[in-house]
């Protein structure tokens, strides 16, 4: 009898035993993924402070060009808004940031959103439902396509400019998104870092930018007139949102409003001021304190600790900073020498810039900053910069690549450029049949 009262007694206690491990990690499990109001907040604070960064960038842009490209050059931030804005949803994010196929696309099973809710995705972002994650996303997907737009302004055709960015978007966005950033991306597997769009955002304009510019070829009169911002207010306008907005953009790609996103605003304000700074300096000395030049340095500044901002020390973005300055402005001077129209400078600031940011994180990495990220060079580890210059080398090729042979392909079906006529009238008038000044 006691026998039997003892196995009986041991079946309850390893039943119970059982339930509650089963409740655990029930436990468990929900919280890995149990929204957290104060993330939320911040990532939709965040999305919201990045797009603001796109008009910006039309305010940026549409100050340096001539008054009679004013309107037009804004308008182009505000088409790509809407028009990315729709392709994400549609397919963009799925293609980005689906299931991974071959560590080089995203499935479309999220094609339209689907199975794209509330509920977090421990892929990317824990705390947070996956439609603000998606939403945040969107907004890189968009500024990225429009800081190109500085390559080919006073000079293309609308319906080309719609055309090459859609295209854009889905071939070369898209995919290296992916590559870096997706889950079972084949250079965020190899251990490449990018914490807020180094080599996604910058590099990849910055380079494709350089292309379309040599397939469109050189503005009527580049070199041989004086082609002078119409509006440096404008330009400073759009620089300070720009550098507004950046901290939504770079300390937001932390996704939480912990440590982490402190860090990065911290970083992203020190690489900016470092930046201008020593651009006030360089401009200084080879004839006066340019205005147009430090806000220009500043935004260099922002574009090259993009990358980095998640992983090193404020001290470390001085240095950074001051580099990507002094590499920017020579790489300015020696486009302007090589007599090529890439009108502002889109390949000396995101292009090279946003190289030696990420090659630069591969020096000042430290996992004081980030447990989650890596050492660098300088913390004993070599083979983060050696896997950084790699990835910087795959994103400038196949950016410049792509986009060279899309570029080709649209001037050859339905033509990029407006024609003589236009171009000297104004795309304002040519293109929208509106005028920015009276």
């Amino acid at each position: 009898m006691g026998l039997k009262i003892s196995s009986t007694r041991s079946k309850h206690i390893f039943l119970a035993v059982i339930l509650l491990a089963a409740i655990a990690n029930a436990a468990s499990a929900a919280e890995e993924t149990k929204i957290d109001t104060g993330d939320t907040a911040w990532v939709l604070i965040s999305t919201a402070l990045v797009m603001l960064m796109i008009p910006a960038v039309g305010l940026f842009y549409g100050g340096m060009v001539r008054k009679k490209n004013a309107l037009s050059t804004i308008m182009f931030s505000f088409a790509i808004l809407a028009l990315i804005s729709v392709q994400w949803i549609l397919f963009g994010y799925s293609l980005a940031f689906g299931h991974d196929v071959g560590g080089v696309i995203g499935n479309l099973d999220w094609i339209g959103l689907n199975g794209v809710g509330n509920a977090p995705n421990p892929d990317y972002a824990k705390t947070i439902p996956s439609m603000a994650f998606m939403m945040f996303q969107a907004m890189f997907a968009v500024i990225t396509v429009v800081l190109i737009t500085g390559a080919f302004v006073e000079r293309i055709k609308f319906s080309a400019f719609l055309i090459f960015s859609f295209l854009w978007a889905t071939l070369v966005y898209d995919p290296i998104a992916h590559w870096v950033w997706g889950q079972g991306g084949w250079l965020r597997t190899m251990g490449a870092l990018d914490f807020a769009g180094g080599l996604v955002v910058h590099v990849s304009a910055g380079v494709s930018a350089l292309a379309i510019a040599l397939v469109i070829g050189a503005r009527k009169g580049f070199g041989k007139h004086m082609m002078e911002p119409h509006s440096i207010p404008m330009t400073v306008l759009g620089a300070i949102l720009l550098w507004f907005g950046w901290f939504g953009f770079n300390a937001g790609s932390a996704v939480t409003s912990g440590g982490l996103a402190v860090n990065a605003f911290v970083v992203t304000n020190t690489g900016g001021a470092a930046a201008a700074l020593v651009w006030m300096l360089l401009s200084w000395y080879h004839k006066k304190p340019s205005v147009l030049g430090t806000v220009t340095g500043g935004v260099v500044g922002l574009a090259t600790v993009t990358p980095a901002s998640g992983f090193v020390t404020p001290l470390a973005a001085i240095v950074i900073g001051a580099v990507a300055a002094v590499l920017s402005y020579y790489a300015m001077l020696f486009r302007m020498k090589r007599n090529i129209d890439e009108s502002l400078d889109v390949w000396a600031c995101h292009g090279i810039g946003g190289a030696w940011g990420a090659i630069a994180t591969g020096i000042f990495a430290t996992t004081l900053v980030n447990p989650a990220g890596a050492n660098g060079l300088l913390y004993g580890n070599s083979g983060l910069l050696i896997t950084q210059v790699i990835a910087v080398a795959v994103t400038w090729v196949y950016s410049f690549v792509v986009t060279f042979i899309l570029a080709k392909v649209i001037d050859a079906t339905i033509g990029l450029r407006v024609g003589e006529e236009e171009e000297a009238v104004g795309l304002d008038v040519s293109q929208h049949a509106e005028k920015a000044y009276s």
